[in-house]
């Protein structure tokens, strides 16, 4: 199974779609391409970040529902409101050829599944320290990700994106105040000269920040 590169911290992985015809609501996906990667994360020690699956959310593309079906067995597929896809790490599942099926209201052809790197837990408060210690984590993973020797031709990623529920959050660095939307970004070269980063509510998602260079 093969990816497509990272933009703005997800990787698509359409290709991994199995899909019946063009206009079919139900998307079906080898188990195996997820738990490929996830044995990839799981072999390792990333204590700050993780990986995920989801699907974006457009029209044609909202979860109706969703299951991990074998020859022989069916199972209820996890997800959030925000369609984060909760993927069991499972060698059974691997060795019964499992499928995940994602039924959706829409043009199933349209859709395609996000792979993103991001922070375990979200804070309000971060020393440097801390941003420096995510930033290398997250840069660990993706090269892991990659596998060798691809890893060594990756371009590390440029800082940290953070992504809010809600808008008109206030963000502070070192005592100097801000008005911001939904989103802030800290490239490498800011990170290494703040002290102190706060925001006034804390971040749903924490992610790699990759510009267009």
């Amino acid at each position: 199974m093969r990816s497509r590169p990272l933009i703005n911290g997800f990787i698509f992985l359409s290709s991994i779609l199995i899909i019946s015809n063009s206009m079919a609501d139900t998307v079906s996906l080898e188990y195996v391409g997820f738990y490929d990667r996830l044995k990839q994360v799981n072999k390792q020690n990333y204590q700050l970040v993780e990986l995920t699956f989801s699907v974006p959310i457009t029209s044609d593309c909202t979860i109706k529902s969703g299951s991990i079906t074998t020859e022989n067995a069916t199972y209820p597929l996890t997800y959030s409101k925000q369609q984060r896809l909760f993927i069991p790490f499972d060698a059974q599942l691997k060795s019964d050829r499992g499928l995940v099926n994602i039924e959706v209201a829409g043009d199933a052809s349209q859709c395609a599944i996000a792979m993103q790197v991001r922070a375990r837990d979200t804070q309000q408060h971060y020393t440097q320290a801390q941003l420096l210690a995510l930033n290398t984590d997250m840069n660990r993973l993706l090269d892991g990700l990659q596998g060798f020797p691809m890893k060594y031709f990756r371009k590390p990623i440029d800082g940290i994106n953070f992504d809010f529920a809600n808008e008109n959050v206030t963000v502070s660095i070192d005592g100097k105040e801000q008005q911001m939307t939904n989103k802030f970004t800290l490239e490498l070269a800011q990170i290494n000269q703040l002290t102190q980063l706060s925001f006034t509510a804390k971040p749903s998602v924490v992610s790699p920040l990759v510009l267009n260079k």
